[in-house]
């Protein structure tokens, strides 16, 4: 009887300690965060090459700011990829890291996130310039073509030797669109300008890029457009060194992304020269802003594609127009009116440029 009774008392002090165990277990599984947090992950790019790392970097940093968050694991963060090979390694790190948002920034990102995307089905995901078709996934996208078409404009208006050059990344569909937008931009309003259009095979080489311009240069073309983000720093350098051999000469980039006027800044005998004409503005920023906003009021647009063109604010000329003359501003916003107006169509692809020049003969 008496083994019974301590046989009893044991079963039941086990069974309140399992059932206590099992409560704070279950407690702490299903404890939600308080507090919204966000992070990204950079391309090759990283996060300091002056183009739309950096500036969905500002964006992520000032969403940050503007909801009271600390950078770092219980706020708002990033991590940089060195390599192709570090994308899946870095999202999962976030996703280990309970991030409520996870951005993969730039297209070279899209199978990484393609994979953990299906591998973590609950979690919420966004990429930037490419497209992800699953439901836990947000695709950020622009129209370039509408913002390379203004630049390409003041391009037209403003060379001397109706020679001008485009500096692409890498030759896919994406920079296509920033080729093609801005030629028909330059064809629209200069029928004499040719543009020179050259590929460096890759966005992280700024030598490639110097060398290219270089070439192009030499061979009398006076306005350089980029996207090709870190090699166009090279296009920078190369029309730098060439404005501190000879001030007078009158050489141009465009710069891409965000606005890339600090980039071209010459000192020579005491007096400041900008080789930068202008920028085409992605608002990488405003739309990684906005993703952010909508996720954290619990309207995650997962499986959406959300495309930023002119009417949105996703793409422009950067705000830093000293160099551009007030007749070619003009003609800027009055193209603008017509490409928001649909009285426009920019060209997406060669084929539809050519369609587009065959139209203005």
């Amino acid at each position: 009887m008496k083994k019974k009774r301590i046989g009893l008392a044991l079963s039941l002090v086990l069974a309140a300690g399992t059932l206590l165990g099992g409560c704070g277990q279950g407690d702490k599984a299903g404890e939600k965060k308080d507090n919204f947090t966000v992070a990204m992950v950079t391309d090759v790019g990283g996060i300091d090459d002056k183009s739309f790392n950096q500036s969905a970097w500002e964006g992520l940093k000032k969403f940050g700011e503007d909801n009271n968050m600390k950078k770092g694991r219980d706020g708002y963060d990033y991590l940089q990829s060195q390599s192709d090979a570090d994308y899946a390694t870095n999202l999962n790190k976030l996703v280990r890291s309970d991030f409520d948002l996870i951005y993969g920034i730039g297209f070279l990102m899209t199978d990484a996130v393609t994979k953990i995307a299906e591998q973590k089905p609950k979690n919420h995901f966004a990429i930037v310039d490419s497209v992800v078709k699953k439901p836990n996934v947000a695709s950020i996208t622009f129209k370039e073509h509408e913002g390379s078409f203004l630049v390409g404009v003041v391009a037209g208006l403003t060379t001397k030797t109706n020679k001008i050059g485009f500096v692409g990344g890498m030759e896919i569909p994406l920079i296509e669109k920033f080729e093609s937008g801005f030629r028909a931009g330059v064809k629209a309003v200069n029928p004499k300008a040719t543009v020179e259009v050259q590929y460096a095979g890759a966005f992280d080489q700024a030598d490639k890029g110097k060398a290219i311009a270089s070439s192009m240069y030499a061979s009398g073309i006076d306005v350089i457009y980029h996207a090709a983000g870190a090699t166009g720093n090279g296009v920078f350098s190369e029309a730098k060194d060439l404005k501190t051999k000879d001030p007078n000469r009158e050489i141009w980039v465009i710069g891409v992304d965000k606005d890339q006027a600090p980039e071209g800044v010459v000192k020579v005998g005491g007096k400041t020269y900008n080789v930068t004409l202008t920028s085409m503005v992605k608002r990488v920023d405003v739309a990684v802003y906005d993703v952010a906003k909508k996720t954290k009021e619990g309207q995650f647009p997962g499986g959406k594609v959300l495309e930023y063109g002119l009417p949105e604010n996703g793409v422009g000329i950067a705000p830093t127009q000293d160099n551009i003359k007030p007749e070619v501003l003009k003609a800027v916003n009055e193209w603008k009116q017509k490409i928001i107006d649909g009285k426009v169509k920019v060209p997406t692809t060669r084929d539809e440029y050519k369609q587009f020049e065959a139209s203005l003969k």
